[in-house]
């Protein structure tokens, strides 16, 4: 890991972009302290907040694949400009809304959309290509770190601003924030044009068709992808309800902030150290290794008292496996067809995360309004986790440099 020999140009885009994943999975890691505000404010029923942040999810995920495709075309920096406008609009309509429409248009289509622009499938690639191969998997790791930094710092920040200023307010002020985004990319726009792949990584030699007509056919490809809808599912369900799980269990909102930033926190260590080892060892044996913990993890909340102890404990473990997928996923993607398409290629592998996020968030919801409680959502979890174990022992990591001949999943 010779970070020394990096030049100035790839650590500005290795900072700004990391700024940049900061604020966008901060802000988005915070909405689900509005869950309960909401509903009591409107007389709304968790499954129908809880139906606008799966849209969010949904639109997130779609629409990765056509910012990805439209970033490998025409470049970075007129995404995240977008997303990151998109994404404003999105929170200021969800402050003080009223109005179910409105509710899934805001918080759902716009937001999802802005972090589509802003988010992981547009900004690892970008970071991948500023650098050399060996120094691939270190990077992806401290940019999905940032993001988990992100997590940590901004979500106990906005449950501040929601006691100065009530959950109206509070939306009012993460709108301003994320327009930092713009700010952040103005560097960016001198170093980046249309098609950038970096010193290391000149073009690679398939087209985009062809490298989609591989992937389509390669069915290591799909079981990653069908691994990360599980990833997708425990990420967002946690995010999104696990600050209304603890409340309902006596715990004060400010313990429900710290766990969703603990979370964060932990996962920086979890991310970075991710980046690291799947850079030297099996990344798929990584992916297994995470997401049996992960099962571990919710059987141990499930079947232990439920105290401020055994929260943090499960915070932190969870915390370390969180967004620890990512670094060895993306770096699979890059590994399999390249850093040319990637961020197309990720784009479509995170759209099986969002579906994953999808079914967790409006399960999560709509199981507590049918039956009272979330248990039976932890242990579909639980068990989804052991399904990604499965899912990943025959994947192949190896370059596909012709069109594959094992048949797709």
């Amino acid at each position: 890991m010779a970070t020394s020999r990096l030049p100035a140009t790839a650590w500005i885009i290795i900072t700004a972009a990391s700024l940049i994943l900061m604020l966008a999975f901060g802000l988005r890691a915070s909405f689900g302290l509005f869950v309960q505000p909401m509903s009591e404010a409107n007389a709304w029923g968790r499954d129908l907040i809880g139906l606008a942040l799966a849209i969010q999810n949904l639109a997130w995920g779609v629409i990765a694949v056509l910012a990805g495709g439209l970033a490998d075309r025409f470049g970075h920096v007129a995404v995240l400009v977008a997303g990151a406008l998109l994404y404003s609009l999105g929170i200021w309509m969800t402050a003080g809304v009223d109005t179910v429409w409105a509710l899934h248009t805001g918080a759902g289509l716009l937001v999802g959309a802005g972090i589509a622009g802003t988010g992981f499938g547009i900004v690892l690639p970008l970071m991948a290509r500023a650098v050399s191969e060996s120094d691939r998997q270190w990077v992806l790791g401290v940019g999905t770190a940032a993001g988990s930094l992100g997590q940590f710092l901004v979500v106990p920040l906005v449950q501040q601003f929601i006691d100065w200023f009530g959950w109206a307010g509070a939306l009012h002020a993460m709108a301003l924030l994320v327009l930092a985004v713009v700010v952040l990319v103005m560097p960016l726009a001198r170093l980046l044009k249309p098609g950038f792949n970096g010193a290391p990584n000149l073009a690679d030699p398939e087209t985009l068709v062809q490298t989609l007509r591989m992937a389509r056919g390669h069915a290591s490809y799909w079981l990653l992808t069908l691994g990360f809808f599980v990833c997708g599912f425990n990420l967002a369900f946690v995010t999104v309800h696990m600050p209304a799980f603890l409340t309902d269990n006596g715990f004060d909102a400010s313990v429900a902030a710290w766990s969703i930033a603990l979370i964060g926190l932990c996962n920086v260590a979890g991310a970075m150290l991710a980046g690291i080892i799947s850079g030297k060892v099996s990344m798929k044996g990584v992916l297994i290794v995470i997401y049996f913990g992960r099962a571990v993890a919710i059987t141990g909340l499930m079947l232990f008292p439920l105290t401020l102890t055994s929260v943090l404990v499960f915070s932190c473990v969870m915390g370390f496996l969180w967004l620890a997928t990512v670094p060895p996923t993306s770096g699979l993607v890059a590994v399999m067809f390249g850093t040319r398409y990637m961020a197309t290629l990720y784009g479509v592998v995170f759209l099986g995360h969002q579906l994953g996020s999808f079914c967790g968030v409006w399960l999560g919801g709509w199981i507590y309004e049918t039956t009272g409680s979330y248990d039976g959502i932890w242990w579909a979890g639980m068990v989804l986790s052991l399904v990604a174990v499965a899912l990943h022992w025959p994947i192949r990591e190896a370059r596909v440099s012709a069109p594959a001949t094992e048949p797709a999943v």
